[in-house]
Formats: C-alpha cells, sequence, structure tokens
C-alpha cells in the first residue's frame, strides 16, 4: 500500500489509520470479511487476508460480503497494474457478487478509472475532511501524512449508513444518479445537466 504515486526504492506500507477502520467496521456491521490487499503491519484484521506483495489481490476472488480496500497507490511494475485495476475490481465486486465496498482512494476526479468505476458505478463518496491523512507507515502512526486529497468510495446497498458514519468524516455526496452515465463532453443528451439529474 503505497500512498505516494511514484516508486519509492524503500520498502513501505502506508495502512489505514484506527479511525477509518472503525468507520469502515461500523458501515459493515462490525465485520470486514475480505481485505485482498493486507499486510504484515495491518490493523483492519479481516476474515481474509491477502498479504501484499506475496499474493496479487487482483487475481483472487473477491466473492465476499463485506470487502475493505487501501490499494497501492503506485505502479506495480511486477503485475503491471495501476490504482484503477484495483478501482475497477471494486466495481466488479459489488456487481457481480453483491459485494459491499469501501475503498480509501486518492481523490483524482479527473481520471478514466475516477469517470467508469466510481461515478459510473459507486453509491457513494466521502471526500475525507484530513488536509493529510496520516496512513499508518509501516505500522508507526507518527508518518507526516499522505501529499493528496483522499475519499472513501462506497459501492453499495445502503447510503444511509454510509452517510450517517462517514458524514463524520468528510463531505458525503450521493453519485447512485450518476450509474451507467457517460461522464465528458460525449454524454448521450447533452442538453440535460447531470446536475439537473441529481438535483
Amino acid at each position: 500500500m503505497t500512498a505516494g504515486r511514484n516508486i519509492n526504492s524503500k520498502s513501505q506500507d502506508w495502512g489505514t489509520p484506527q479511525k477509518y477502520v472503525n468507520a469502515v467496521k461500523k458501515v459493515f456491521s462490525g465485520e470486514i470479511t475480505l481485505d485482498p490487499c493486507s499486510s504484515e503491519y495491518s490493523i483492519v484484521n479481516a476474515k481474509v487476508e491477502y498479504m501484499l506483495p506475496e499474493h496479487d489481490g487482483l487475481r483472487e476472488s473477491w466473492d465476499y460480503q463485506t470487502v475493505y480496500v487501501n490499494p497501492p497507490y503506485g505502479i506495480s511494475k511486477k503485475n503491471g497494474t495501476t490504482i484503477r485495476h484495483w478501482l475497477a475490481k471494486c466495481a466488479e465486486a459489488h456487481e457481480k457478487y453483491g459485494s459491499e465496498v469501501l475503498a480509501l482512494v486518492p481523490v483524482a476526479t479527473n481520471t478514466g478509472h475516477w469517470k467508469k468505476s466510481v461515478f459510473g458505478s459507486a453509491t457513494a463518496i466521502c471526500f475525507l475532511y484530513d488536509t493529510r491523512l496520516k496512513f499508518l507507515e509501516n505500522g508507526n502512526s507518527k508518518s507526516k501524512g499522505a501529499p493528496m486529497s483522499c475519499a472513501m468510495i462506497y459501492w453499495g446497498n445502503n447510503y444511509q449508513k454510509f452517510y450517517e458514519i462517514f458524514i463524520n468524516h468528510g463531505a458525503v455526496i450521493d453519485v447512485r444518479p450518476l450509474k451507467n452515465e457517460k461522464i465528458g463532453p460525449k454524454r448521450n443528451n447533452p442538453q440535460q445537466s447531470l446536475f439537473d439529474k441529481i438535483g
């Protein structure tokens, strides 16, 4: 789990802070059944954990009821994957298995993977209030903070519960009206604003 955008020669793990682990567990009514990108330092304690880098969580099954993802933010030279692959897998798990999925990711609203796997597929987004989210660096809580804004994305069927828990951590946006929409200038009906549909 690398929070930086560039490959770092040092082996570092950027774990989820305790307050967000607690919030995720509340959304999932207490249990995280799968963490597909766990590590020896993780405090998530999911029922099933795929440990990076030994296991490529993208190649394993995500057929679990509740899935929490704090993916590697950089590029995996070994597997040729990026965060776009993790977000696509989040969307697929919800659509294919009905999994409830939460992912802690950097805000990148201008990218194709956000337009396809988040805006066109997710239920809600919490843009986190933390100015610089302090990940657990190799299990240590004294990190300097992430160099980018972060969000918690939710693919699931209980928007209200997600809202009630994550409004304490940031601005929660309901993106269900954008499902299956073509985002950007090539939309089917350019006369109708997406904001008209939301409002």
